[in-house]
């Protein structure tokens, strides 16, 4: 069995003053899930101490530089994370590819580089509205997968987690049918091979609490990545019960 995992990407939100209220807020008593909370890089430190205090919680980081250190202004490397205790960390979230042209060579090295320190990568890929509309979706994520399976050695895939976000469905309010996002999720398991029956596959396209059950109650979606839901607190741990 999968246990089932909730992550909230916070994306370039929040604030000290924030971060202190929403584990305040925060309520995930008998909680079956597991949660990740991937706050902005200034407030690792801080959400760190509040995912001490809530068992169900892990620390997970939104991106990381795939060089281990050196003269990259601005990068952080996977030990830098690791020195806040951070579990998980987002490679090739759709706006990391198309704002900041990361390729999917790119993100198989960060990828790699996750791996390689201890941390546990949350991989995403997902098609363009237009990719859609071309009917593209299977290929452009198989070449998504392939980028990393390519330089990946033994079982490597089954300590990752891989989140399909259809970008056309991120912060637009639209969001597949739970059938769709399933025939998508289905279809990723097959590429990971063996691994596949072990790999959380999550679901990152407008998630709320009042589509996260349906979506959940497929049989090859094991949770979500959340955007814009994750700043309201007791909308996110709504999410979070949804999943288990």
């Amino acid at each position: 069995m999968r246990t089932p995992l909730v992550a909230a990407n916070w994306k370039m939100n929040g604030s000290k003053t924030f971060a202190e209220r929403f584990f305040s807020d925060l309520n995930l008593e008998a909680l079956a899930s597991e949660v990740v909370v991937c706050p902005p890089f200034p407030y690792l430190s801080l959400v760190a101490q509040g995912v001490e205090d809530k068992s169900a919680l892990s620390l997970g980081a939104q991106n990381l530089s795939q060089e281990s250190s050196g003269a990259f202004t601005g990068e952080v490397s996977a030990d830098m994370l690791l020195d806040w205790n951070v579990r998980y960390v987002i490679v090739g979230h759709s706006e990391r590819r198309s704002l900041y042209a990361e390729t999917s060579e790119l993100v198989a090295k960060k990828y790699v580089a996750a791996q390689e320190a201890g941390l546990i990568p949350i991989l995403c890929v997902g098609e363009s509205l237009e990719e859609r509309e071309q009917e593209r979706t299977l290929d452009v994520i198989t070449a998504q997968l392939k980028a990393v399976s390519d330089i990946i050695e033994g079982d490597a895939w089954k300590h990752s987690v891989v989140a399909y976000e259809p970008v056309w469905a991120i912060g637009t309010g639209k969001t597949a049918t739970p059938e769709e996002a399933q025939s998508v999720h289905r279809f990723i398991r097959a590429e990971l091979g063996e691994a596949g029956a072990e790999v959380q596959i999550l679901y990152g396209g407008s998630v709320k609490s009042a589509n996260a059950s349906a979506l959940f109650a497929q049989a090859d979606i094991d949770g979500a990545l959340v955007g814009g839901a994750s700043l309201d607190a007791k909308e996110f741990a709504a999410i979070c019960r949804a999943a288990g």
